[in-house]
C-alpha cells in the first residue's frame, strides 16, 4: 500500500520518525507494527519522499500477497487493510505538520486581485458527480475582468495525479507559460482535465512553496487577463 501522498499532502517534521518509532536501515527508515487481533505485523518503509506498508506473517516471516492485491476482497484482508491504515494515521499525525493552506490561499487571491469566488456548481450537482456535497461546494472559480477565469480551486483524487491513494486533495489550475518547466510531479502536476501544454494543476496543501504559488497565480492572471502582474 502506497502513502507518498502524504508527502504532497503535508512536511515531513525533522526527526519525527525516529521519535515515532522508525529504525534506519541502509537509505531507508523502517516502522513495525503487530496488528492487533491478527497473526500479522504491518512493516512502513520511508525512502525519500515515498512510503509503502506491506504485511507479513509473524511466525514466518511471508508477505500476505492479498494486502497488496487491489481487488482482493473479504472480510480479514479489508480488516487487514483497516488496520494498516489506522497507523498511517498515527504516522500522519505524528510525522507531518499540515495547515490550511487553501484558506490563506484564498485570502491572498481576494486581497492580490480584489475578486470573490465564485460557487458554479450546486450540491446537487456534486453528489450526482459523486463528490461530497460540503467539499463540492468549495469548487471555488476566481475570474478577470474579461470573466474568464484564471484559478479554478477544487477537490479532486490523488490518483487523478498518478498516486494510488483514493483520498482527495485541495489543488487549483493555474495558467502558465512555463508549464513544462514548473511541473515537479510533488506539489505541481500536468493539468487536470484541462490542456496540459497550457495549465498545471498544483497542491493546496502545507508541501507546496506558498510564494511559487502565489508567483504562478499572478503569472495565470496576467495571461488570461492579457495584463501584466502586480508586483
Amino acid at each position: 500500500m502506497d502513502f507518498s501522498s502524504f508527502f504532497s499532502a503535508a512536511k515531513a517534521k525533522n526527526g519525527a520518525f525516529v521519535q515515532f518509532g522508525f529504525e534506519t536501515q541502509g537509505d531507508s527508515l523502517v516502522l513495525r507494527r503487530d496488528l492487533a487481533g491478527t497473526d500479522f505485523y504491518a512493516a512502513f518503509t520511508v525512502r525519500g519522499e515515498t512510503m509503502t506498508a506491506q504485511v507479513f506473517e509473524r511466525e514466518t516471516g511471508e508477505k500476505y500477497a492479498l494486502f497488496d492485491m487491489e481487488r482482493a476482497e473479504g472480510a480479514f484482508v479489508g480488516e487487514v487493510r483497516e488496520k494498516v491504515q489506522e497507523i498511517a494515521g498515527e504516522i500522519f499525525q505524528n510525522c507531518f505538520e499540515a495547515n490550511d493552506v487553501r484558506a490563506r490561499y484564498v485570502a491572498f487571491i481576494e486581497r492580490e486581485f480584489g475578486v470573490s469566488a465564485e460557487y458554479p456548481w450546486a450540491a446537487k450537482e456534486g453528489e450526482e458527480k459523486g463528490f461530497k456535497s460540503e467539499r463540492f461546494s468549495d469548487f471555488a472559480v476566481f475570474r478577470c475582468p474579461n470573466k474568464k477565469w484564471f484559478a479554478l480551486v477544487m477537490w479532486i483524487s490523488y490518483k487523478n495525479l498518478g498516486f494510488e491513494s483514493d483520498e482527495r486533495v485541495c489543488v487549483v489550475n493555474l495558467k502558465s507559460d512555463c508549464a513544462e518547466s514548473v511541473v515537479d510531479k510533488k506539489a505541481i502536476f500536468p493539468a487536470y482535465h484541462m490542456n496540459k501544454t497550457y495549465w498545471i494543476t498544483a497542491l493546496l496543501t502545507s508541501a507546496a512553496d506558498f510564494d511559487q504559488l502565489c508567483a504562478l497565480t499572478k503569472q495565470s492572471y496576467a495571461l488570461v487577463s492579457a495584463k501584466k502582474p502586480r508586483r
